[in-house]
């Protein structure tokens, strides 16, 4: 299932102090089962664009399409994964992952039956009677993607997902996000302020500039194994890539 930005354009707030524009004329499209990563700025809209694709807000123009149709607000073939994990704590893993599913009237047995299978895909087998205290950082974030792909969603977003976490985590759970991804071949959007992670796990990068964020980059990174970012990493490629991304962003020129 195929996502599409046609001309957006988002505005926040009317009053005296005028209209804000997060993103201006945006136009970029995800293939069905491609990684396309956005990154850009702090503040130039990045997050808007996952919000918009989920339903949450509407553009102020132009149109977001999730296979060839307009969303027009919450979609069941969206699923969207933000920064912190947001388990609930007095739930254990297990019932967290069948949260979604028992939102949507999914009988208990298919519910627990799915949670179950996205367990073992995200390596948490023996741990759905655990509660999210007793997880690390890292396997909480495996149990809330394991938590979106329970839902059977076409597209998955995700929002600085590794952002919080220690470095050797971050490189660990890459790889195995994006083993986990590839294996459903699901859409995916993927917003970040970490060119390299961009790099590691996309088949494209879209760069925004500064807000009002506008497309000012479409980079396709034309490596192997993007299942697998570690391998990736070892490519000298990788920094081919980061220095073009760097450039789009002036980020040399703030360095000097």
């Amino acid at each position: 299932m195929a996502l599409e930005f046609r001309s957006v354009t988002k505005q926040f707030g009317t009053g005296d102090g005028g209209a804000l524009t997060a993103v201006s004329d945006i136009s970029f499209r995800v293939d069905e089962g491609e990684f396309v990563s956005v990154v850009g700025p702090s503040g130039c809209g990045k997050s808007t664009l996952l919000s918009m694709t989920a339903g949450l807000y509407q553009p102020t123009s132009g149109e977001v399409l999730v296979s060839n149709e307009p969303v027009t607000g919450s979609n069941a073939h969206v699923g969207f994964m933000l920064q912190k994990d947001l388990l609930l704590p007095w739930r254990s893993i297990l019932q967290n992952i069948e949260f979604g599913l028992e939102s949507r009237g999914v009988s208990k047995a298919d519910r627990r039956d799915r949670a179950l299978k996205e367990l073992a895909h995200c390596h948490l087998e023996g741990f759905e009677n655990h509660y999210p205290y007793q997880l690390s950082g890292g396997m909480r974030q495996r149990a809330a993607l394991a938590r979106t792909l329970a839902i059977d969603p076409q597209i998955i977003l995700l929002d600085e997902p590794f952002s919080a976490l220690d470095a050797q985590t971050k490189l660990l759970l890459q790889n195995s996000f994006a083993r986990t991804i590839a294996e459903s071949g699901k859409t995916t959007l993927l917003i970040t302020h970490d060119l390299a992670e961009a790099v590691l796990m996309s088949d494209r990068i879209i760069v925004l500039s500064e807000r009002p964020g506008s497309v000012v980059a479409e980079i396709r990174v034309d490596l192997p194994h993007r299942e697998e970012p570690l391998k990736r990493r070892i490519m000298p490629e990788v920094g081919d890539y980061a220095a073009q991304l760097f450039k789009h962003l002036k980020l040399e020129e703030k360095a000097a």
